[in-house]
């Protein structure tokens, strides 16, 4: 069965390039805007993993973040930070809302697969 990859991000052409390199490995992708479309999208689907950006519109990384740490049925879906925030103080704040990893952009594809692989085999 294929692992379902959500990835929340306002930009159309990070959104493409990330699901480019994941549907290559074989995951399944799910693309959203925005924290609160993905918030929408969870519960619906099969979630395997989560990699949002920080800065979006409506609801951004971090608050998509804590929702889903707080979230009973959520909580344990692994999450990756892919953002363009690379200072310290921003991965502090991700890691300790509940990240499990901080990607900063722009990234290599490789690398993107090589994180997601660590939380899904």
């Amino acid at each position: 069965m294929k692992k379902v990859i959500l990835v929340a991000d306002d930009s159309p052409s990070i959104r493409k390039f990330v699901s480019f390199a994941l549907t290559m490995k074989g995951f399944e992708i799910i693309s959203c805007a925005d924290g609160m479309e993905a918030l929408e999208k969870l519960p619906s689907e099969k979630i395997n993993l989560v990699i949002t950006d920080l800065n979006m519109p409506n609801m951004d990384g971090f608050e998509l973040i804590k929702a889903i740490r707080g979230n009973e049925e959520l909580k344990e879906i692994p999450i990756i930070i892919l953002s363009s925030l690379g200072g310290s103080e921003e991965i502090q704040k991700g890691i300790s809302y509940g990240a499990n990893s901080y990607l900063i952009k722009p990234f290599d594809p490789k690398r993107v697969v090589y994180e997601v692989s660590k939380y899904l085999n």
